[in-house]
């Protein structure tokens, strides 16, 4: 096995523009049909640049490849393996493989065989052995994505190897039970620490070679493929939605904004509605101002009639007490005519003020100045002026008195 660096004739430290110069003029030298008189060999040579190209190119991969380029060329013989573990560092390549198809060199046969004895060694260490858990399968060229591609990889990309990796131990704690309890517990830290460290390595090395294998598995990509493909569909599927979105606020805002669609004719009705409106406002108002007027006439004819039963009774008392004090009381006949001349001054103040609208003699309050107007001049309100200013003169006597 050539080291995928010597396959394209590069240093180990090699830009990945020398890597991709390299690879094409590698790849037109031996391309199977620029070699048609040697073509096994050239399409033996192109299937080793195409593989070690692949590898380098990536950058994760390229770092695990130098990291353990001593492994794999060697075949993992340095490495310490114990009771019998599959060497993985011989599949860390496409030369392990021949083509996709179903035979027993084929890719799916490969490393379905391979995963098989990863899971069969965890198996002998497994403290549940009764357990119904099945270890997904590989699968192979017709196998469904969903169903088995798919599970593989979500169980193999987490592996944990169960190995206990016991053999790792430095100290034989067994040996050295006559040892201080404190000595005994530093030796099983120091194994511990070198257990974890086998596991950790296990466990690095099979993910890797999942990831190796999913990369280059055609299953995989046909699924990636595919939902690119729906990718592509949904986008063009949102990318006509927003445009027809685009198109019906077009439609929309020239229809809002066209002279025939809103334009003089509706203009006039607007205006028209409009002076309805105010129409309708000017005669609710005509009908409160008019219903108040009702009122005070309705008042005023109330105060005709009380004024005519209590015109006669109270004319035969004012004549006699008229006659009465005739001679005796002149003083009180000039303070009463002051006091009538004071109140029509009264009731002329009253009448130019319009803008007061409330009546303190009848303690009312009115909407407008037409029914406080229509108010002042009933009877009823000068009558309960009268009284109102003589209940003050009155007053006004005893105070001073």
């Amino acid at each position: 096995m050539k080291c995928h660096y010597e396959v394209l004739g590069v240093p180990l430290n090699a830009s990945d523009d020398d890597l991709k110069k390299s690879y094409r003029k590698l790849a037109l030298k031996w391309h199977p049909d620029k070699n048609l008189d040697n073509s096994d060999e050239a399409k033996r040579e192109f299937q080793f640049i195409q593989a070690a190209y692949e590898v380098l190119s990536d950058p994760q991969e390229r770092a695990w490849y130098d990291k353990h380029r001593d492994a794999i060329l060697l075949g993992a013989k340095g490495a310490e393996y114990q009771e019998n573990a599959v060497n993985l560092f011989e599949y860390f390549t496409s030369a392990c493989y021949s083509g996709y198809g179903d035979d027993k060199q084929s890719f799916y046969s490969v490393y379905s065989e391979l995963f098989s004895k990863i899971a069969a060694e965890d198996m002998e260490f497994s403290q549940d052995q009764d357990s119904d858990f099945e270890i997904p399968d590989f699968g192979n060229s017709t196998s469904d994505y969903s169903e088995v591609v798919r599970t593989f990889y979500a169980y193999w990309s987490a592996y944990c190897t169960l190995r206990p990796y016991s053999w790792l131990d430095k100290y034989n704690i067994d040996t050295l039970k006559e040892a201080p309890r404190r000595i005994q517990r530093l030796m099983e830290k120091d194994n511990k620490k070198l257990r974890d460290a086998g596991r950790k390595q296990r466990n690095e090395e099979v993910r890797a070679l999942v990831n190796f294998v999913r990369k280059r598995d055609p299953r995989v990509k046909a699924y990636i493929k595919l939902l690119e493909e729906k990718t592509a569909q949904n986008a063009l599927k949102t990318k006509l939605q927003q445009e027809r979105h685009r198109e019906k606020r077009r439609q929309l805002l020239e229809e809002t904004t066209s002279p025939t669609k809103f334009g003089f004719t509706e203009m006039s009705d607007l205006e028209k509605q409009l002076r309805d409106i105010e129409a309708q406002y000017a005669s609710s108002a005509e009908s409160s101002d008019s219903d108040s007027e009702a009122e005070v006439e309705e008042e005023e004819n109330d105060d005709v009639v009380q004024e005519n039963k209590e015109g006669s009774e109270d004319e035969g008392k004012e004549g006699i007490l008229d006659e009465s004090n005739e001679d005796n009381n002149p003083k009180e006949e000039n303070s009463s005519e002051n006091a009538t001349n004071n109140v029509t001054d009264d009731d002329s103040d009253f009448d130019d003020d319009p803008l007061d609208l409330y009546c303190p003699a009848c303690k009312k309050n009115f909407k407008t100045v037409k029914s406080r107007e229509s108010h002042d001049r009933s009877k009823k309100h000068q009558i309960k002026v009268r009284a109102l200013r003589k209940t003050m003169l009155e007053e006004e006597e005893e105070y001073s008195s």
